[in-house]
């Protein structure tokens, strides 16, 4: 009833309403000989944004300027400095790559993502001068960062509201919008180094710029920009804070598989079962009596672990009492193996032309184009040999000596039989894929004023985007790895200075996987958009605006996993998705309504129609007051959706056994081993789910702007959201333990027999989110010069997620989480100081601390902080434009080499060791130089 009410008041207005997300006064070109013509553009900011400039939605604008004099070089480097954004796995350094968890890390190697209030990065919409662009080719749910040619960017505006009704999907937690440079004449060189003071990790780019005519006087405009940006590779091995084993702190590795192989206990092997021992182990002894062990190593009994690179003695104590049956073993520190910042190469291409068909009309033509080449690092494979695996270690293997000093440590040791054990392949060599993303958009539109008051514009498009991984080193076929286990030609009990025999390294470069395609994928996209907008009357408060517009794009999506063909040993997997596509037709209509003097309110609405699932409408309408000059009241509620992925949908999965036995929740309501029904053993069935309704939001945002003096302006926007029908991906022991919210997924059989649980991706619960934006910008003289400052900062007031009807509902504000990190406070703040040619600036960037994971015994780590501490950089720059065409500028990021703050957490499920890729740079300080000139 809502909408349609909303829809009968636009229309009798006789309007609908066009995308902009924001309407400016007219501007009328200065010095004409003779009065030109009106021009309207979107958005319209300058360096401090007074009362009458702010809309009736929180708007933060970033400009090259100040993208150049904070040594920016990337989308993913700016994304990170918005305190709106998330502090979750989408950055290049947070997210995994190798851990299959779901649609958060699927397919991420080489893909940096944006991630708006931490609702996912398929929650954030990013566009590229106001439309949308393709996917990653691989990842397919989300725009890949490293696309965006930052180099050629004139500004960026992050809308910190939802905008389903203006975009469309996917623009739940706000919209990012890259706008372009154009009609620029003339050529510009420029060229930047950003070197880390303690090595590795340094980034170098080179651009050119080139444009020619001016579409005023000659009636077009050509031009041209291309970029060259290399990242460095850092290894967790030259920074002192990646250090795993610091168990004062209640940090230590929990694996024992160094390259000194530990023993397993197995039926049918050399340590034929688990054997009782003193809790008194090296320097420390586990609050019981007697310890089963389960796990051993020659090394720890003779109190020599560390004699192994990076090997020390396995803490149990400080990991707990689930860990003390593998308290005779060693660990390893493989987290400092990994690369901090992986090794990037990216080129970008942009060109865009524009020609007057006459005072009216403009024909526009943009293509962009990008590829992205990155490299992602891990630690050697850890190996398991087994009985089950086929791979124990022979009696009659050349090295089943090296370890029979251990029967005199083991009781139930016996000589004759093989040996299981956890090895880290050091021979091996690290793991590292190798990722390839290419990127283009083609578009071709025609703009201008229609009956000389009307704005118009009119476009096709094309977008695209290709991604593919290959292994390059470390990583095995798993049948032909395993023979050679098998054959003992391998030696699992490497001291240091010891190595593999030319013969064992031959029989491992046969098993290699090196140079196989791991996965491929490709996302494209076409559009036909139009929209047309202007007053269309006078009220007494003023003109009425409207605009009316229509979207229509086709979709399409594939993956496959090349490794499926042979097994690789450790190697990441998706499930393949064959090529499928889909329509989306919509319409979409806004209107701008003065009531009173000073009062205005604004009203849209969008219909969107997709082939695969059906329609949403989605309203939203926003009021801007301003009473006097100096104060402004705003508020907006709006209503929003995101479709789901062609992954989630249609995903090629299927039918696997589940790993124990269940009982069937109708008809074994009570277990009895009379029942055919209970204890069964079934398949669960994954994949997408056809059926998945899109999520749903609901928010609203309440704002005042106000200037207490000339010089400065205050802007406080509390928002409150709330998400439904959230897209997750269950399995089918989470469907049986909640089967009443899900009796669809039995799958039973004609005599109502239970034969299967399909799994995968449901509609589920949802989340609760309410924060406030806080915007500080003041300016004015000083000292024969001018000044500067702002801060934007972002207070998470509350954050809940529930997926579940059975789940408790946590607040996980301040909490530590394996995925996104809501943290109760982000700001960046900066001073400019400017006289003559000489600018500098002062920046500082500040992310609360949050407590900290903790499964560890306390009385064992008696230097364990409960929090992670704060993090604040402080960064420096300084620009000279005394020379003719030409721009210096230097700078110092992280003046006072800051480390990341200590979190004891070990790599796994999250990224970091010690440290937390999602709220720190690893780089330290870092020194800037940028030159750019103009002729």
């Amino acid at each position: 009833m809502k909408l349609k009410k909303l829809a009968q008041i636009i229309s009798l207005i006789c309007i609908a309403a066009p995308a902009y997300a924001q309407v400016a006064a007219p501007e009328v070109k200065k010095d004409a000989p003779k009065p030109q013509k009106v021009e309207r553009i979107e958005v319209t900011g300058s360096s401090i944004k007074r009362v009458a400039d702010e809309g009736a939605l929180p708007l933060q604008i970033i400009t090259k300027d100040e993208i150049d004099k904070a040594g920016i070089t990337s989308a993913e480097q700016l994304i990170a400095t918005i305190s709106a954004n998330g502090t979750g796995r989408d950055n290049m350094s947070a997210n995994t790559g190798i851990i299959n968890t779901g649609i958060t890390d699927r397919n991420n190697n080489g893909n940096s993502s944006a991630n708006l209030r931490g609702l996912g990065s398929s929650s954030t919409l990013v566009l590229l001068n106001g439309r949308r662009v393709s996917t990653h080719g691989a990842k397919g749910n989300s725009v890949d960062l490293n696309s965006i040619p930052l180099a050629a960017v004139s500004r960026v505006e992050i809308l910190k509201d939802g905008a389903s009704a203006v975009y469309g999907t996917d623009a739940i937690g706000g919209v990012i919008n890259f706008i372009l440079r154009k009609d620029f004449s003339g050529v510009e060189l420029s060229a930047f180094t950003d070197i880390t003071h303690d090595g590795g990790g340094n980034i170098t780019r080179g651009n050119i710029l080139a444009g020619t005519g001016d579409l005023a006087r000659d009636g077009y405009n050509v031009m041209a920009t291309y970029t060259l940006d290399r990242q460095e590779r850092l290894r967790g091995s030259q920074r002192d804070f990646v250090n795993g084993q610091q168990p004062n702190r209640g940090l230590t590795p929990d694996t024992g598989g160094l390259t000194f192989a530990t023993l397993n206990a197995a039926a049918g092997t050399a340590f034929t079962a688990a054997f009782n021992g003193s809790p008194t182990i090296g320097n420390f002894t586990l609050p019981v009596s007697t310890v089963s062990f389960n796990r051993a190593n020659l090394l720890s009994f003779q109190n020599n672990c560390e004699s192994i690179k990076d090997g020390f003695q396995y803490r149990a104590d400080v990991l707990g009492a689930d860990f003390y049956r593998a308290a005779r073993g060693c660990a390893y520190d493989y987290g400092k193996q990994q690369v901090l910042i992986q090794p990037v190469d990216r080129q970008n291409l942009v060109t865009r032309g524009i020609m007057s068909l006459n005072a009216d009309t403009n024909i526009v033509a943009e293509a962009v184009a990008s590829r992205t080449e990155s490299t992602r690092s891990f630690e050697p494979v850890q190996l398991t040999a087994s009985a089950g695996n086929a791979n124990l270690y022979p009696v009659s293997g050349p090295y089943y000596k090296l370890i029979l000093p251990i029967a005199q440590f083991i009781p139930t040791f016996n000589p004759n039989l093989p040996l299981a054990y956890r090895w880290r392949c050091g021979a091996c060599g690290n793991r590292e894929i190798n990722s390839i993303s290419q990127a283009t958009r083609i578009m071709v539109g025609i703009e201008g004023i229609l009956a000389g008051k009307y704005d118009y514009r009119v476009s096709a498009s094309t977008a695209g985007s290709r991604a593919g991984s290959t292994l390059i080193n470390g990583y095995y076929n798993q049948v032909a790895l395993y023979q050679v286990m098998a054959s003992g030609i391998l030696n699992p009990f490497l001291r240091n200075g010891e190595s593999q025999t030319p013969e064992a390294m031959t029989a491992l470069a046969g098993a290699s996987a090196n140079g196989r395609s791991l996965f491929g994928g490709e996302a494209s996209l076409t559009q036909f958009d139009g929209t047309i907008s202007g007053e269309i009357f006078q009220l007494p408060a003023g003109p009425v605006a409207a605009a009316v517009g229509f979207d229509m794009r086709r979709e399409s999506y594939l993956f496959r996993n090349d490794a499926t063909t042979v097994v690789i040993n450790g190697a990441p997997f998706d499930d393949n998705q064959p090529k499928v596509s889909r329509t989306i037709k919509a319409a979409y209509a806004e209107v701008v309504v003065p009531v009173i003097r000073n009062l205005e309110i604004t009203a849209a609405v969008r219909n969107d129609r997709y082939s695969d699932f059906g329609g949403t409408t989605n309203p939203k309408a926003s009021i801007r007051f301003n009473p006097i000059p100096q104060l402004l009241f705003r508020g907006s509620y709006s209503e929003g959706f995101r479709a789901p992925s062609f992954f989630q949908l249609y995903t090629a999965g299927g039918p696997s056994p589940l790993p124990r036995d269940i009982s069937d929740p109708v008809l074994c309501a009570t277990f009895s081993t009379q029942n055919q029904n209970c204890g069964i053993r079934i398949d669960q069935i994954n994949g997408g789910n056809r059926d998945l309704k899109p999520e749903k939001s609901k928010q609203s945002t309440i704002g005042v702007v106000f200037s207490p003096v000339k010089w400065a302006t205050v802007s406080i926007d509390a928002w409150n959201l709330k998400r439904t029908e959230r897209i997750y991906e269950l399995n089918a022991l989470d469907i049986l333990a909640n089967a009443g919210s899900f009796p669809e997924a039995f799958i039973r059989r004609a005599d109502g027999t239970l034969s299967a649980i399909r799994a995968g991706y449901v509609n589920a619960e949802g989340d609760k989110a309410k924060g406030i934006e806080v915007g500080l910008n003041a300016n004015g003289n000083m000292m024969n010069g001018k000044w500067s400052a702002g801060l934007d900062g972002t207070l998470m007031r509350s954050f809940k997620s529930k997926v579940l009807p059975s789940d408790p509902e946590l607040e996980l504000v301040g909490e530590w989480n394996t995925r996104d990190l809501f943290v109760r406070w982000k700001h960046s703040a900066r001073f400019t100081y400017s006289q003559g040619p000489w600018s500098s600036t002062l920046s500082q960037s500040y992310t609360a601390g949050y407590k900290d994971e903790n499964f560890i015994d306390r009385n064992f780590a008696p230097d364990f902080k409960e929090r992670v501490e704060a993090y604040v950089v402080y960064n420096l720059s300084a620009t000279y434009t005394g020379f003719k065409g030409l721009t210096i500028t230097g700078g110092i990021k992280n003046i006072f080499n800051t480390d990341p703050p200590f979190t004891a957490h070990n790599v796994d499920f999250a990224g970091g060791t010690a440290w937390d890729p999602r709220v720190a740079d690893p780089r330290g300080r870092a020194y800037t130089v940028r030159l750019n000139y103009k002729f």
